[in-house]
């Protein structure tokens, strides 16, 4: 670890890689680096995305959606390698300009609908089929206020207190104080919300709930960065009530193995195009990819 302090230049300059294991996936600039079609499968709805916490968001949902007997939200999850770059393709940056993971095609339409941004994307499908979003008004409020917390929270827990608590090729104790402080403040938000009810928005399962939980509730079940005992997760005892119910939730299961592709292999589906393949086409079921 350097102790030489760093002095901004007056002009940045992109000169060399930032370190940390996605290092080879950021740069200063937009736009694809390559040429190539995203590939389309048989449903209406094409998601591209890999099974980080905001792509589980979108599986999630579309897992609930079908277990409650929406036929319509069948769907094909084509995997988008972020470490090899995939998001930079021309085909996925004309899905989603910013590329980022998750990125729906919705074929349905004429011209087909893109939709980018995870909570965009958990708005659109819940407005589609009419589920997982209150009608009426105050309680579709309060649901997208916390939908909005988390998309505005999430980056914090993410891009803050993981990537310098975990990725970052050197620890340092500044920025890992500052982003467990608010990481801790956003759990204990959380914890005060769910005192006093069942779920998030007060007004049953949402996807207020589907957009949190592939965070918060994976970090305190110790699922994400492996810091539950480091944020003492154990004393958020209403979060951990509600995150535990949540994981129970076959659709939740369903909608975490999709586009995963660490872990238990029998936990990993890299692509999901039937229901079936849940039964058939898990890593663990496959041969080797070469």
């Amino acid at each position: 670890m350097s102790d030489t302090p760093y002095t901004p230049p007056k002009v940045w300059q992109w000169e060399t890689p930032s370190g940390g294991e996605f290092a080879n996936i950021n740069r200063p600039i937009a736009g694809p680096t390559h040429d190539k079609d995203l590939p389309v499968g048989k449903h209406p709805l094409q998601l591209y995305s890999l099974g980080t916490p905001n792509g589980a968001k979108v599986t999630i949902l579309l897992e609930e959606l079908l277990a409650a007997g929406h036929a319509g939200a069948e769907y094909d999850a084509w995997l988008i390698r972020i470490n090899q770059g995939d998001q930079f393709g021309s085909g996925f940056v004309e899905v989603n300009p910013n590329s980022k993971i998750p990125a729906l095609l919705d074929r349905s339409a004429s011209p087909p609908i893109r939709v980018f941004e995870s909570g965009s994307i958990l708005l659109y499908l819940a407005e589609k089929f009419g589920a997982f979003l209150p009608a009426e008004v105050a309680a579709r409020t309060e649901c997208l206020s916390w939908l909005f917390w988390q998309m505005g929270s999430a980056p914090i827990l993410g891009g803050g207190f993981g990537h310098f608590y975990v990725y970052a090729p050197e620890k340092y104790e500044y920025p890992i104080n500052r982003y467990t402080m608010e990481a801790k403040r956003q759990l204990d938000v959380l914890d005060r919300r769910l005192a006093g009810q069942r779920y998030v928005a007060g007004a049953g399962y949402t996807i207020a709930d589907i957009a949190i939980w592939p965070w918060y509730g994976a970090v305190v079940l110790n699922e994400v960065y492996g810091a539950a005992e480091f944020l003492d997760a154990q004393r958020y005892t209403n979060v951990l009530r509600w995150a535990r119910e949540i994981a129970e939730r076959p659709a939740v299961k369903r909608g975490r193995m999709v586009n995963r592709t660490w872990g238990d292999p029998a936990g990993q589906l890299h692509e999901r195009h039937d229901a079936s393949d849940f039964e058939l086409r898990t890593q663990d079921k496959l041969a080797p990819e070469g």
